[in-house]
């Protein structure tokens, strides 16, 4: 993607180099590119190369070679495309990492979108920022050191302050913009920083996890980026087996997952390296984000060898916690059962990812949180 709106608009004008062709070509293109074509350069602030027409879309692509066809792509979810009506846009910027655009839409209030792909809104974050911090740590006793790598919004930050046992928040994120922007456009994310327990290492979290000290970790949560570019590396074999080196004898991981209906390859092999880089328990969660491509996304939990972790069953109910409410507001997705039925799988998963099929789904169990 293109680093300011005019170039960005110009590859829609452009569409595969067919704009002067004399064919009519112009009948194709977006109104609000036609618009943006005529005005001043410093009107051009308010088109964004992702947002057609007041729309916003993930990734897009030009043209067919005829010229008549505008689609949107991207190599993670072929043939796919989420839009999301836009009332404004607030802040569109590019770091040395990525592009970054902030916009306020009509349904789910702010987002915030990187290199094109929608990482949050202020509607349904509580969803992906709840589950991915209270699966790990409501599934030991007492945690007290845990890292953060990514999670430069804050939002992973704010869900561990919950958790009075931490001492020690660790956070690596690579990209300083990224929490520069969430600090003015999403407070309710960027509270996480404030909390007193938390150390910023901002850099790349491999070299990161290199100079930790074995066992330094009750607990790690990589919230990272679709696994596409840079980003590929944090699904291989060396990026676990580094994250198994830093956790203490049955230490938690809690790692990003895709979604069950479009990535049940990719969940096949993290699932598969992941066997046998940990040597404790190894399931697969998920959950319900409809601003994310499929509406869900899934979450992989892994423990090491020590004692044991029964990740369906919270050993640590969030209702009991002391500090719940520590970080000001109220949990509004993630409780106790929502955590045991996040492991409840449906039968097409256990099908097309073998390392399942011998997994026994969770029993039926009342949870007492009274």
């Amino acid at each position: 993607m293109e680093g300011d709106a005019g170039k960005g608009l110009e590859c829609q004008k452009i569409m595969d180099g067919k704009a002067s062709n004399g064919k009519g070509l112009e009948d194709t293109i977006p109104s609000c590119c036609l618009k943006a074509k005529a005005s001043a350069p410093e009107n051009d602030v308010k088109c964004h190369s992702t947002v057609v027409s007041g729309w916003f879309s993930e990734h897009q692509s030009c043209s067919d070679k005829a010229g008549k066809l505008m689609y949107f792509h991207n190599p993670m979810w072929p043939g796919e495309a989420h839009s999301l009506k836009v009332e404004d846009i607030l802040f569109q910027g590019k770091s040395d990492f990525q592009e970054i655009l902030v916009f306020k839409s009509s349904a789910y209030g702010k987002v915030l979108v990187l290199d094109g792909i929608v990482q949050l809104s202020e509607k349904d974050e509580c969803a992906y920022q709840e589950m991915i911090a209270h699966l790990p740590l409501c599934s030991i006793e007492s945690p007290k050191s845990v890292l953060v790598v990514g999670g430069g919004d804050g939002g992973v930050l704010r869900e561990i302050s919950r958790h009075s046992s931490v001492e020690l928040i660790d956070i690596c994120e690579i990209d300083k913009m990224v929490i520069d922007v969430c600090q003015k456009f999403f407070p309710e994310l960027y509270v996480g920083f404030e909390d007193p327990r938390v150390r910023l290492h901002v850099g790349d979290a491999v070299e990161f996890l290199r100079n930790v000290a074995e066992g330094k970790y009750d607990a790690i949560i990589v919230d990272s980026s679709d696994p596409v570019g840079p980003a590929q590396e944090l699904v291989e074999r060396p990026f676990f087996e580094t994250i198994a080196r830093a956790l203490r004898p049955g230490g938690v991981l809690c790692n990003m997952a895709e979604s069950m209906w479009l990535h049940t390859h990719l969940i096949q092999d993290m699932l598969s390296i992941c066997r046998e880089t940990f040597k404790g328990s190894v399931h697969y969660a998920w959950a319900s984000v409809p601003t994310y491509p499929s509406g869900v996304i899934g979450f992989l939990l892994c423990s090491t060898e020590g004692p044991p972790v029964d990740f369906r069953h919270p050993i640590n109910p969030i209702e009991k916690l002391e500090g719940n409410l520590k970080c000001g507001r109220e949990l509004r997705f993630y409780n106790s059962e929502i955590h045991t039925a996040a492991f409840a799988l449906p039968s097409f998963v256990r099908r097309e990812v073998s390392v399942l099929r011998n997994s026994p789904s969770p029993p039926a169990r009342r949870i007492s949180v009274s």
